[in-house]
This record gives structure tokens, C-alpha cells and sequence, in this order.
């Protein structure tokens, strides 16, 4: 007899399983070795984008007197902040531990923990085993440290999760990667003070982006910082508290840039060998990704798996609706289906990036006939305002049902205005009755969305 309903295997998104499960009435254990919340609340979304808006309020107070308004800024109490977020983070971490503990039908076990087949897990301190009749499998991501760049074992570099504590900042920051924790991280430190170096071996940063965006924001974030893109890391080595990369283009060209601390934010990979997946017959991908259908179930019957660690979208907001869909197919055995379609996000950098559906060169790969509509930030009442110069909306339509295929936004508030095409996409609105149905309120920024609707041409 099993000792468990249910295992949930990682307390990221996971943990809101685990407590719908046991408030269901499964006697559930949930395995976390870290801090309850994941990635997200304790090294990812909310510690980084609580201390971004401490960049964007340093950069508007810097901006001040563009509105004829005298401001200086006296003091950054940077190693101040930095800890009042990560301690704010760390009790609400703790407060969600607390709360499982006593929750009824729920056991928290938090410590390391493996695989030792399909539905039994051993922790690691103590040997001690459990098995369950279900299994959710939610252990998330790690870091990608790429082998192949000579001397990085030998260099103390800092992941995504270091640099949101580091409390003194660099004064010369060297960074591997040009992706959207790249370039937020680069933007919150080049804020306040560090000058960064970027690194990418695609042609421009943000390069999963639509390239007309990916192009734009590579322009913008070369104002501010030293970009290198096309080129690959292939060495790095450490003297007298300096970091020294090595980088080779495509064409051979080789450079050397130096910094006192190095960022390897290379992207990340599913937690799949952490957890000893291995003893299992869980199917995955070439990447390592959990292979799930739409119920979100694997090949091994039942056990489900959902956030980074499957295949469906690395964000935690596909995490949240993935767990709902486990919750009712785990818990309450509804058969529900995921539609990850118009799975949207966002960039927290200046300017943000929104987007969601396919991107031009998505569309190109596959020959599906697409038309174009564009809009400038700067020809609305409201980037007037604000003193705004750039930023622009692109909507991909299909030329014949007039369905919106994609809409890419870079500027101001681009994270909310995206969520006006979103349900569009998801529900197949064409670009006409978006442009149509919708009276935006004047002169909110949601105008510019509208004209880059109108400007989408008609098809003979």
C-alpha cells in the first residue's frame, strides 16, 4: 500500500497543488529542498522585477527635469534595498512553509530529494523512502553553465540567482548571454552605476523576439551599454580580482573584455537530472524536457508534470494555468485540457517588450501568408505626455480571415498593453473587430495599439 495519494515533486507552482489536492481530502506529501515558492518568488520574477522598479524610479527621478521639475538624487542605499527584497521574499517563503505544515491532509517534507522509481522517492539525508498511487512532477529549472567555454569552472562568475543579491555593485560587469534575464539584469545594474558588457553570439539581443523588436531594443541598449553580438564566449580567466573573457565571432574575429564580475545567463534547463529522473520510465525530450499531452499527463500513467520541467512554455504564468489544469485532472479527475495558445510575456527592461503568437520570421519559416500593421509610440497624444521617443506596435494578421496572427510591442507599459491583443489571439478576433468593437478612452497608450490595427492593409 502506498503511503501517499499523491507526491508533488518541487514547491514552485507546484505547491498550490499540493494544497488543492489535500484540501480535496488526498494525503498528500509535498517535496521542496529550497524555499517554498520556487524559482519565481525566492531567485526569479519577484526579486528581480521588485528591484528593476528601484531602476525605473532612479531613471524617472533622472528624467525630471525634461518636465521642468529640479531633482537630484542624494543617495542609493543599494545593499539596503537589495536585502529588504530578498528578506521580504525569504518570510514569505517562510510564511508559505509554515501554512503547509499545518494544513490538514498535507506533509511538507523539505529537503533533497530523488527518484527511486516511477512512484517512489528517497530523500537524500536520511535514506528514508515514500511512495504515492500519483506523482506530480514540478521540479523546474537550473542555470544553463555551458562546458564548452574553456576556464569557467576556475571563475567565481554569479548566475541570475547571485546577481539579485549582490548588495555593492560592480563597477564593470561582463555578461554571457543577451537573452530577457540578460538584458533586465543588465538594465537594472547599468542603472546604478556598473557599466555592462553584453555578450551574444545571435545577431542581436532578445534574439527569440520578433527581429524587428530584437533589432530595435539591441539599437536602445547599445546607448547604454557595450554590446558584442554575433560573438561566442570561448574562454574566460581570472587574475587579481579581474575576469577576462574570451569571445570569437562567426568570422573568427576574436575579442577580450574584461570586468570585476561575470554573469553567466545563458538561459536555463529542466531540473530533470537533479531530481534522478533516470530511474524512472518519464519519457523526455533530446533537451531533457518532460514529454506531457494535453491533460499534461506523461507517458507513465498516472504521473503528470508541469512547469519548467515540461515542455509547455518556461514562464510562470504558463506554470500557474499549467497547475490548474493538474489540480483538476489530479485532484478532481475532470480530463481537462491545456490550450497554450496566445501564451503571452514581457521583458521588464526600458523599454519593456510585450508579445504573444508568432513572430514574422515564424510565419516566413512556414509560408503562411501574413500582412503587416505598425503604429509609433510617438504619434499618440499620450507619448507626448510622457516625452516619450520611441517604441512601436506590430500586428500580424492573416491577409484573408483577417485573424491576428501576433502582436509585438517595445515601449512604454509594453507588459499591460499586450493584454489587449492577447484574448484577440486566443479567441481568433480579427484585427477589423478588434480596431472596431473596442472606444479606447483618450488619450490612454492602449491608442497606439488600435492604430497599428488600422494600419494593417486590406487584401483585394
Amino acid at each position: 500500500m502506498a503511503d501517499f495519494d499523491l507526491i508533488v515533486f518541487g514547491g514552485g507552482t507546484g505547491n498550490t497543488v499540493a494544497s488543492a489536492a489535500a484540501a480535496e481530502g488526498l494525503d498528500t506529501a509535498l517535496i521542496e529542498k529550497g524555499p517554498i515558492g520556487g524559482l519565481c518568488l525566492n531567485r526569479g520574477c519577484n526579486p528581480s522585477k521588485m528591484l528593476i522598479q528601484h531602476a525605473n524610479v532612479v531613471n524617472r527621478i533622472r528624467r525630471a527635469g525634461e518636465f521642468g521639475i529640479d531633482a537630484r538624487i542624494d543617495d542609493i542605499r543599494f545593499g539596503e534595498f537589495v536585502r529588504e527584497v530578498n528578506n521580504e521574499l525569504a518570510e514569505a517563503a517562510s510564511t508559505k512553509a509554515d501554512t503547509k505544515r499545518k494544513q490538514e491532509n498535507l506533509t511538507l517534507f523539505q529537503e533533497e530529494a530523488r527518484f527511486v522509481d516511477d512512484y517512489t522517492i528517497e530523500l537524500v539525508d536520511t535514506g528514508e523512502s515514500h511512495t504515492a498511487e500519483r506523482v506530480v512532477i514540478a521540479a523546474g529549472s537550473i542555470p544553463v553553465i555551458p562546458s564548452a567555454i574553456d576556464g569557467l569552472d576556475n571563475v567565481d562568475f554569479l548566475t541570475s540567482t547571485d546577481a539579485i543579491r549582490v548588495e555593492e555593485c560592480p563597477d564593470r560587469l561582463v555578461i554571457l548571454g543577451g537573452g530577457y534575464i540578460a538584458a533586465e539584469l543588465g538594465y537594472y545594474f547599468e542603472s546604478f552605476g556598473t557599466d555592462v558588457v553584453l555578450i551574444e553570439m545571435e545577431d542581436s539581443l532578445v534574439p527569440r523576439e520578433d527581429s524587428e523588436v530584437a533589432d530595435a531594443f539591441t539599437d536602445m541598449a547599445s546607448e547604454r551599454h557595450e554590446i558584442y553580438t554575433g560573438y561566442r564566449a570561448s574562454e574566460t580567466a581570472e587574475s587579481g580580482g579581474e575576469i577576462t573573457v574570451t569571445a570569437e565571432s562567426k568570422d573568427g574575429d576574436e575579442i577580450e573584455v574584461d570586468g570585476d564580475e561575470l554573469l553567466v545567463a545563458l538561459g536555463r534547463r529542466p531540473n530533470t537530472d537533479g531530481i534522478n529522473l533516470e530511474a524512472t520510465n518519464v519519457s523526455t525530450t533530446d533537451a531533457g524536457f518532460i514529454e506531457t499531452d494535453t491533460q499534461l499527463r506523461t507517458n507513465v500513467e498516472n504521473i503528470w508534470a508541469m512547469g519548467d520541467i515540461a515542455d509547455n512554455g518556461m514562464f510562470k504564468h504558463s506554470g500557474d494555468y499549467e497547475g490548474e489544469i493538474v489540480i483538476d485532472n489530479v485532484a478532481r479527475e475532470k480530463g481537462r485540457e491545456a490550450n497554450f495558445t496566445a501564451l503571452p510575456h514581457a521583458v521588464f527592461t526600458d523599454p519593456q517588450i510585450g508579445a504573444v503568437g508568432e513572430t514574422e520570421s515564424a510565419l516566413e519559416d512556414t509560408g503562411k501568408e501574413y500582412v503587416v500593421g505598425h503604429a509609433e509610440f510617438t504619434d499618440t497624444a499620450m507619448s507626448r505626455a510622457l516625452k516619450l521617443d520611441h517604441g512601436f506596435v506590430k500586428v500580424l494578421a492573416d491577409p484573408e480571415s483577417r485573424e491576428i496572427l501576433g502582436c509585438h510591442i517595445i515601449g512604454h507599459e509594453a507588459s499591460m498593453l499586450i493584454h489587449e491583443v492577447t484574448p484577440a489571439v486566443r479567441s481568433g478576433v480579427t484585427v477589423d473587430e478588434l480596431r472596431n468593437t473596442l472606444i479606447h478612452a483618450h488619450p490612454s497608450m492602449n491608442k497606439v495599439v488600435m492604430k497599428a490595427c488600422q494600419d494593417v492593409p486590406q487584401t483585394e
